[in-house]
């Protein structure tokens, strides 16, 4: 287990954090947390702000696939897929490896990008509908915080159960009380976050010996 920033070729993105945060209310929360159109295409405030295939994913597929040492033939599932960005692009960069995608959102799954039609599931992160390491890479990007505590640690476990033994996991964090507030003020869908040693002790409770990382909103 190793902590690798693997997202590291992707644009920063531009946040207006006043603006997210004089907007927010529990109303938007729980619109955001239906993981529907709003969500990922309606006004910004309520998430995305428009979520659409651009190409920015092709960079960090290239880099995953360098550090797992991926080739064709590979299985390699994208857990929290939503529309299916990161499995085009793995599939772009190296033909031939077999991606799949899980989401929860039947909205993400029915605009998903037509290359991968027919590899993205609908399901749960913490309760994978695959067999026992059933895959040689296992992928999920800002997605397992979007659990409470004890379902993160089942994710987690399900994580480590169908894949191989090469993981890769990223999630909310921050390293100081500031940039805590600042992603109190920020998140919309998040049910779990903690510092670094928090979420190690996640990963460490639920038998994880995968490659992880932080998202910090700065």
């Amino acid at each position: 287990m190793a902590e690798v920033n693997l997202l590291r070729s992707l644009p920063k993105t531009k946040r207006n954090i006043e603006k997210r945060a004089e907007a927010k209310n529990p109303e938007i929360v729980t619109i955001a947390r239906q993981y529907g159109e709003m969500y990922f295409d309606g006004p910004r405030e309520y998430g995305y702000g428009g979520y659409r295939y651009d190409g920015r994913w092709l960079p960090v597929a290239k880099d995953m696939i360098s550090h797992f040492g991926l080739k064709p033939g590979d299985r390699v599932l994208d857990i929290g897929c939503a529309k299916g960005f990161l499995v085009k692009d793995l599939m772009l960069a190296c033909p031939g490896l077999e991606v799949f995608g899980l989401d929860i959102s039947e909205y993400a799954l029915h605009y998903c990008e037509p290359e991968v039609i027919g590899r993205l599931h609908l399901g749960s992160a913490d309760h994978l509908p695959f067999p026992d390491k059933s895959f040689d890479c296992v992928i999920s990007l800002n997605t397992i915080h979007n659990f409470k505590r004890h379902r993160a640690v089942m994710a987690m476990k399900e994580i480590e159960r169908v894949s191989k033994g090469k993981s890769f996991v990223q999630v909310d964090s921050y390293l100081t009380p500031e940039q805590k507030d600042i992603f109190e003020s920020w998140v919309l869908t998040a049910e779990y976050h903690d510092y670094p040693d928090g979420w190690l002790k996640v990963f460490k409770e639920a038998g994880y010996s995968g490659d992880y990382y932080w998202t910090i909103v700065e």
